[in-house]
Parts: structure tokens; C-alpha cells; sequence
């Protein structure tokens, strides 16, 4: 049998066993989606959001990119982050890195890689940053370790700093954004950072909202 025909038994087997277990939940789950949350994860495909975070189809509004980035240029992101704050009115945020990354991985090296060259470049700048901190490891894992975690809490900080989450801030006190680690080798999340509504940024990234509508 052909790899893909497993995949569609697959999917009339789970559809099986979510009627057996409710008769009307497809037709609930076709109503509306009211998620409370935002991911934004890695397209690894031994990190899937709803697994390891043991949550169900309509709790989760997914946006998955190459280690997990929010670039400001980035208007597929930015559409799915306004979607999500503005009209399904996300509470939180939640960006999970995963250590062992291979963009992370690639982005340390020198390698030539094309058009992705253009993607690495920002995690490039995360290393640029905080270089003195990083040489200090002489474990090449750790150190790549370590950058996955800037990197995470860098893409949080991204996301403050756009006028989206800003807006939300001001008008409605959410939501709030989580920076998260998965561990391929223990199936644990760790949590490293929260930034709550209202956070003072640094001046520069501070949009003033006290004449807008």
C-alpha cells in the first residue's frame, strides 16, 4: 500500500472513533472555533501542537513556520496573529521552540542554503546579539541548546513589538505571550518566559494609542 492511502484510513479510523465517543462531534466542532490560544511553533514534524500539549481540535490556532519566527516582514504570520487577536480574541500567545532545531542548527554555520539564507538571517542576528554569552559554551549541543532559548525569547519580544498585540493590549488587557522549549528526548515543555498586557518595552517599539478609536 502506497504511504499517502494509510493516511485516509487513518483519518476514517479517528473518524470512527470520535462518533463512537460522540455521535454530533463533528457537527459541534463545524459550528465556530473559539480558541484560547495562539501557537506559534516549529514546522518539525516531531512537534505537533496538539499532542504534546494533550489539547483538541478548536483549542489551538496553529501557525507553524522554520523555528518558529515572527518577523515583522513576515505578512502570512502577521495576517494569522491579527486573525487571532483581533477576531477570535486569543488570551494567550504561546511561542514553542524545540531543542535540537535544524534551522537553529543551520543558521550557527556558514553553509550556503539558498533562498532560506534569507529566513536564518534572523536567527543569525539573535546569535550576533548575544555572542558573548553563547562562546562561552564549549559543548556544541548546549550552545545550540542555549540558542534555541534566545531564540524563542526573542520571537516573544517580536510579537510585542508589533502594533497588533499592542492594540489588544491597550483596549483589552490581552492577550498574554508565553515563550516555550520543547525537549525531543523527554517529551517536556519548559516554560522560560511570559510577558503579561501592559509590559513597557523599550521606548522606541511603543506605539501610543491614546487618540486611536
Amino acid at each position: 500500500m502506497e504511504s499517502y492511502k494509510k493516511l485516509l484510513l487513518a483519518n476514517k479510523s479517528w473518524i470512527q472513533e470520535k462518533l463512537v465517543l460522540k455521535p454530533d462531534y463533528f457537527e459541534e466542532l463545524a459550528k465556530d472555533q473559539k480558541p484560547e490560544f495562539l501557537w506559534l511553533g516549529c514546522s518539525d514534524s516531531r512537534v505537533p501542537a496538539e499532542e504534546i500539549t494533550g489539547t483538541q481540535p478548536g483549542e489551538l490556532f496553529v501557525h507553524r513556520n522554520i523555528a518558529n519566527l515572527a518577523v515583522h516582514t513576515d505578512f502570512n504570520m502577521l495576517s494569522v496573529l491579527q486573525y487571532a487577536v483581533d477576531y477570535l480574541k486569543v488570551k494567550h500567545i504561546i511561542v514553542c521552540g524545540h531543542y535540537g532545531c535544524g534551522g537553529v542548527k543551520a543558521a550557527m554555520t556558514n553553509q550556503h542554503f539558498g533562498l532560506l539564507n534569507k529566513w536564518l538571517r534572523n536567527i543569525k542576528d539573535v546569535y550576533r546579539h548575544n555572542r558573548q554569552e553563547l562562546e562561552i559554551y564549549g559543548d556544541q549541543e548546549k550552545k545550540t541548546n542555549r540558542l534555541v532559548e534566545l531564540n524563542v525569547m526573542e520571537q516573544v519580544h517580536n510579537l510585542a513589538r508589533t502594533s497588533i498585540v499592542q492594540r489588544a493590549w491597550h483596549n483589552f488587557q490581552r492577550p498574554t505571550i508565553h515563550g516555550w522549549v520543547y525537549d525531543l528526548k523527554t517529551g517536556a515543555i519548559k516554560d522560560l518566559v511570559m510577558v503579561k498586557p501592559g509590559t513597557r518595552l523599550d521606548d522606541i517599539y511603543m506605539f501610543d494609542f491614546s487618540e486611536s478609536p
